[in-house]
């Protein structure tokens, strides 16, 4: 005689039925208040077509390529420059984070949960809102847009980078220690080389992120492609928009390349 077959039937959290209610209620809502109300302005048809249009003639004379050439470089320098600060913040950041250096477990949280609260405030606050208050205090200066980036990216470097150092295999480390070697050789001869690809595969993502947000704060008049593509927008010169986002992309994409193959040749 066979057993009747029985069907467990999982319980939906209920926590996830509130969480679902209140996106379908703030949708509505959103509806709501748009309803009614155009949801492009009259000559919004016409400069769409514009802009399409100019992609078929790409302003590619020399001299504003030779305009988008200076444009590219200088992003890529600000990118560069931003994620030297990063870095700079963010390896001393992360031994603090991850508390490899210190062998005391007191002494170990007590340090690690005020480094990651104080690097957790820096992170939460947007670059473009660190580079309007820098804008403030430094003036137009490309220093202000450098700093931007680099601080709450140095941040987030830190946080990234110290769980890195920290989830590495437990057996090598614990072969160094036991041999006698101090936690800067643990350090270096244990954690870093188990997390080297890791930590260059994500140092590089890090860089391509920072191509980008270069990009957006040149708008705000640091110089750069996005500097040149809102002077592009604002004579309405929109065959000149496609050559910059172009060369936007390619930089963004060499990075990527870059990036892909140091961490193959780091698994090698």
């Amino acid at each position: 005689m066979s057993t009747p077959s029985l069907v467990w039937v999982r319980a939906r959290p209920a926590g996830r039925s509130l969480l679902s209610l209140l996106l379908v209620v703030a949708f509505a809502l959103s509806v709501l208040a748009v309803a009614g109300e155009p949801v492009a302005g009259s000559g919004g048809a016409k400069a769409a077509r514009e802009v399409l249009a100019s992609l078929l003639r790409p302003d590619l004379s020399l001299p504003f390529l030779r305009t988008v050439a200076e444009a590219t470089l200088l992003t890529a320098a600000y990118a560069v420059a931003a994620m030297t600060v990063a870095l700079a913040v963010g390896i001393p950041g992360a031994l603090a984070v991850s508390g490899v250096l210190v062998r005391r477990r007191s002494a170990r949280l007590a340090s690690v949960s005020v480094v990651r609260g104080l690097f957790a405030t820096v992170r939460a606050i947007h670059e473009l809102v660190w580079a309007l208050l820098l804008l403030i205090i430094l003036g137009p200066n490309p220093i202000a847009g450098v700093i931007a980036i680099g601080l709450p990216y140095g941040a987030t470097v830190a946080r990234v980078l110290g769980e890195r150092l920290t989830d590495v295999p437990a057996a090598p480390l614990a072969a160094l220690t036991s041999a006698g070697s101090s936690p800067w050789q643990t350090l270096f001869y244990g954690r870093l080389p188990l997390a080297g690809a890791d930590l260059a595969g994500y140092l590089f993502y890090r860089f391509e992120c920072a191509v980008r947000a270069a990009a957006v704060l040149s708008f705000i008049g640091l110089g750069g492609i996005g500097f040149q593509i809102q002077i592009a927008l604002a004579d309405l010169r929109f065959e000149r928009v496609w050559p910059l986002l172009a060369a936007l992309l390619v930089l963004v994409v060499a990075v990527d390349r870059l990036s892909r193959y140091v961490r193959e040749a780091g698994t090698v």
